[in-house]
């Protein structure tokens, strides 16, 4: 079985419990038409409204590698979900971007305040949903949670250093700076800590599951690195408008920082005119993408993923030696190395 396999036989139980986890007002007086309307509805919206759910369903693949069933980690899988919502109604404010999945942004359709304000419930709603499950024996959820608000931290100190180096103007950020963001800001909440949560859920002992945070690491370093290429030179009709907002949002990805590293003095003076500023001119965006390719951008992003994957598969490999999980499991994980690599949107 692939993992796009598994994804797809997962995800109506991720869809089903997602839906049962949506938030409901605390009243039924009066006021609760307008809670719907101000706070619960959009954020269910937003919430039911895109991705692929790979965040929840490698929850269940943490658990069943262990063993575990993946209905002992479906809590834990949503409530990574739900902090996914959060972080993108944030995220979407803090860069002013203009569209999420295709569709206008949460604050752009709702305002500043009340988007902030749901993306606040969305986060409450990480730790009700845990505590809501019964049927985690009260140590193995006290441990989740512990881990919940471990991912949480490690997000926001990358949330930290992407919109700090973009608001001092910051062009000296190294490529060992950039992994680092990136694997606090992504690689955490993206594959490490569902790995590591799910299987926490499914049974596992914390010293024998610490071994998936490792592989989850370098797994998600290779999704974000991969979701940065696509952004420059991927599929611009899938894309729509999202395509090479990257650039117009001046951001500080691996590409950008290698090829400012290695790009002569007038090269790299243009190249970082074009990321501040600004622009959505389509010629002047695949000339910001011509001197990225130009300083060897776009060929190490592709090096890098591909070393991070293989670091994924062979902390996989090491897993299964170890009989800490099964080969089905392994199997499973080499291919979703592959597919976080080989993806095309």
């Amino acid at each position: 079985m692939t993992f796009m396999d598994y994804l797809r036989e997962r995800l109506p139980l991720v869809e089903g419990a997602l839906a049962r986890a949506a938030a409901r007002p605390m009243t039924d007086g009066t006021v609760s038409v307008d809670l719907e309307r101000y706070l619960y509805a959009p954020l269910a919206r937003f919430t039911s409204g895109g991705g692929k759910r790979v965040r929840p369903v490698l929850a269940l693949l943490g658990a069943e590698a262990v063993g575990g069933r993946p209905e002992d980690a479906l809590s834990a899988g949503i409530a990574i979900e739900l902090f996914q919502s959060a972080a993108l109604a944030h995220d979407d404010i803090a860069d002013e971007s203009e569209l999420r999945r295709g569709e206008p942004c949460l604050y752009k359709t709702e305002g500043v305040g009340l988007a902030t304000n749901m993306g606040d419930l969305a986060l409450t709603q990480v730790f009700e949903v845990v505590l809501a499950d019964e049927g985690l024996d009260p140590a193995r959820r006290l441990a989740v949670l512990a881990e919940l608000v471990r991912m949480e931290r490690h997000t926001l100190e990358g949330q930290a250093l992407d919109l700090g180096w973009a608001r001092d103007g910051r062009w000296d950020v190294t490529c060992d700076d950039y992994v680092y963001m990136v694997t606090s800001k992504t690689a955490w909440y993206s594959a490490a800590l569902p790995l590591y949560i799910g299987a926490i859920a499914g049974g596992a002992d914390k010293d024998d599951a610490e071994g998936l945070v490792d592989l989850g690491l370098h797994a998600g370093v290779a999704f974000q690195i991969q979701d940065d290429l696509l952004n420059l030179v991927g599929n611009a009709a899938a894309q729509g408008k999202d395509f090479r907002s990257d650039v117009a949002e001046g951001k500080r990805t691996l590409a950008v920082v290698w090829a400012l590293e290695h790009l002569g003095e007038a090269e790299r003076g243009e190249l970082v005119a074009l990321l501040e500023s600004g622009t959505t001119d389509e010629g002047r965006l695949a000339r910001a993408v011509e001197l990225i390719e130009a300083g060897g951008g776009i060929a190490h992003c592709r090096e890098v993923a591909s070393r991070e994957a293989i670091a994924a598969k062979e902390r996989a490999a090491g897993l299964e030696r170890q009989g800490l999980v099964s080969p089905e499991a392994h199997e499973l994980l080499d291919s979703m190395a592959d597919f976080f690599v080989q993806r095309d949107h």
